[in-house]
């Protein structure tokens, strides 16, 4: 089960969120948690990113550390989540 200190997790939830996720945001202080989601891209972004990939049961498949802007993510097959956070959350 994944554990965040100190930082917001917002669940995208409409299809405005899910397509906007972090794009166009600078100082990034949150993440945000994509259900039912395998692949993301970073266009539009500002900064770097970390993502993480969850199972069902939110366990970590894949940790993408420092996502550059421009990049398209194809995680695991069983990936069930997918979660964009703050560039040096991966630690």
């Amino acid at each position: 089960m994944l554990s965040f200190k100190d930082i917001n997790i917002k669940v995208a939830k409409k299809f405005k969120d899910r397509l906007i996720g972090l794009m166009f945001k600078k100082n990034i202080k949150y993440g945000i948690l994509f259900r039912n989601c395998r692949s993301i891209h970073t266009f539009f972004m500002f900064e770097e990113i970390d993502v993480i990939a969850t199972d069902k049961k939110d366990n970590i498949l894949k940790k993408y550390k420092n996502v550059k802007p421009w990049k398209i993510l194809i995680a695991p097959k069983n990936t069930k989540n997918i979660y964009e956070l703050p560039k040096g959350t991966i630690k």
